[in-house]
């Protein structure tokens, strides 16, 4: 009885162990890959400074004055994210890889979700990852979600 007693706790604690690795080389590559996209979005942001003649849109903070950039050549879109949304981060870094893929004619406005309330009822956003393509007055054009790519962004923008 004690010999079975000792080897049930041995496989719990070899079980155990092999979970915490796992965990540990998970949070590490993920904790790669947010470097990787980092180091990537620093590069393409240095590189789009840096060279006045290239044109590209922009992907921001949101702020109401920025909503007036919209005009009949240029489009604005409210992305509603929040931090603990994995898809919505997936997106976001997607977008941040991507800054020169952007067209000269739109730009993208990270709205914080779990912070903006008033806009969320304007816009009758319920739930994150919402996008929401706006004119100059912050007037709705078009409303969706689940982009999962800058270049589904872009495509869906009238």
């Amino acid at each position: 009885m004690k010999k079975t007693t000792g080897i049930i706790f041995g496989i719990i604690g070899v079980v155990v162990i092999i979970i915490g690795v796992y965990v540990s080389m998970s949070n590490k590559d993920d904790a790669m890959i947010q470097n990787k996209v980092e180091d990537t979005t620093m590069m393409k942001a240095d590189t789009t400074k840096s060279d006045t003649m290239m044109k590209v849109g922009s992907y921001e903070a949101y702020a109401p004055e920025k909503v007036m950039l919209a005009s009949s050549t240029h489009d604005v879109v409210l992305f509603f994210r929040a931090g603990w949304c994995p898809t919505c981060r997936a997106v976001d870094a997607d977008i941040k890889v991507n800054l020169s893929k952007i067209p000269s004619s739109l730009s993208i406005l990270d709205v914080n979700y779990d912070d903006s309330t008033a806009l969320k009822q304007k816009y009758g956003v319920t739930y994150q990852h919402t996008f929401v393509q706006v004119d100059k007055d912050g007037n709705l054009i078009k409303k969706w979600s689940a982009s999962p790519t800058l270049s589904a962004i872009v495509s869906q923008v009238q």
